[in-house]
């Protein structure tokens, strides 16, 4: 049995086998009072920022609560799935509580387990948001995979993901009703884009909250080859993983780059090989490193942050993406002088307008337009 990249032995899950509940488990810290800024993507965090500063969003939250029925959402998994508690599914019920030490978490979200054999997990709800995990995780995953899992959904959690998620739901109904009117579904259709390209920024903010609560970048690893459809991890291995996604996003020719602008833009998640690489970058740019070793962001001081600031970072995390780019058509775009500037200021005007659409929608029913 050989190490992993961080020096630690797999378990016999990542061998192949079942999880072993008694393999030791490594310290991890306990980030105090850590804000969920921390962890999330600095385009995720410049959209968050703005929208909860934006005074009367709160209203626009609620007009869409009213739309939801989030409590019989609840007790249909109450009436179809497992609830987690230290009697039911204990082992998952300690690697949450795990996880949410970790990320310091005060107050552990409702936890379901739903029949299912495709390995998958939700943050869902508005006013109380809660988690649902496939029973193919309970069973496919070591610990340190499931702990990274819940991790990230945790991340979701902390991040109000679930609320804005919730609401894109509610957004690609009303599209799917509003398609036989064309100029409706077409500004709507553009919203929902919006929200998409958002949503998996969302993603990749979720699988740093993951490795942040487990602290085990081999499992942060193993878990998304895990998802990829890596069951057996006797079979595959990371650095050729590693390599396919290098593959993906500077292999073939203007003809991939077109399929893979198909494949993702619809999408709410980010391909696997590009989650992996995505977080392997911040990996090595140091940002994991220094979120242990203290310095981050706490949540003491999130009612301070500069939402000019958070769209400036937002601007230039496209611009750096921009520029590591090895897709053939972002090649294209850097020769004919685009350039990574134009990309960034397409960002922050793009994050200007979005503010600008939700303070118009939070003014609506108000004498006068003014919002609270």
């Amino acid at each position: 049995m050989t190490a992993d990249d961080d020096g630690t032995t797999p378990t016999a899950a990542a061998s192949g086998g079942t999880p072993d509940a008694t393999t030791p488990d490594r310290r991890r810290i306990t980030l105090t009072g850590i804000s969920s800024r921390a962890w999330e993507h600095p385009a995720d965090r410049g959209a968050l920022t703005a929208l909860r500063e934006l005074r009367g969003f709160d209203d626009v939250v609620r007009m869409f609560f009213g739309m939801w029925n989030e409590r019989a959402f609840r007790l249909s998994y109450l009436a179809s799935a497992i609830r987690v508690d230290h009697r039911q599914y204990p082992r998952v019920h300690r690697l949450l509580a795990e996880a949410a030490t970790a990320l310091d978490v005060p107050e552990l979200p409702e936890l379901f387990v739903t029949q299912s054999p495709v390995l998958g997990a939700q943050a869902i709800g508005l006013d109380k948001p809660f988690i649902v995990v496939n029973t193919a995780c309970v069973q496919q995953l070591d610990d340190a995979e499931l702990r990274t899992l819940l991790g990230h959904e945790l991340g979701h959690v902390r991040s109000g993901h679930a609320v804005y998620q919730t609401i894109l739901t509610i957004l690609t109904r009303w599209a799917a009703n509003l398609s036989w009117l064309p100029v409706g579904a077409i500004a709507l259709r553009a919203i929902i884009a919006a929200m998409l390209e958002w949503w998996r920024k969302a993603e990749l903010s979720g699988d740093r909250a993951g490795l942040l609560a487990g602290q085990d970048p081999a499992a942060a690893q193993r878990l998304l080859m895990k998802l990829a459809g890596g069951g057996d991890l006797s079979q595959i291995d990371t650095a050729a993983f590693l390599e396919q996604a290098a593959e993906y996003d500077g292999g073939g020719d203007l003809r991939d780059s077109l399929h893979k602008f198909r494949m993702t833009a619809w999408s709410t998640h980010p391909v696997p090989v590009a989650r992996a690489a995505a977080l392997r970058q911040w990996i090595d740019s140091g940002g994991y490193a220094q979120v242990l070793a203290g310095d981050y962001p706490r949540r003491a001081d999130d009612p301070t942050a500069s939402v000019t600031e958070e769209i400036k970072a937002a601007a230039q995390a496209y611009r750096e993406e921009f520029g590591r780019s090895q897709d053939p058509l972002v090649g294209l775009l850097r020769r004919l002088g685009s350039g990574a500037a134009d990309v960034g200021e397409w960002a922050s005007g793009a994050a200007g307008r979005a503010r600008s659409w939700m303070g118009a929608a939070s003014s609506t029913g108000r004498p006068g337009g003014r919002r609270s």
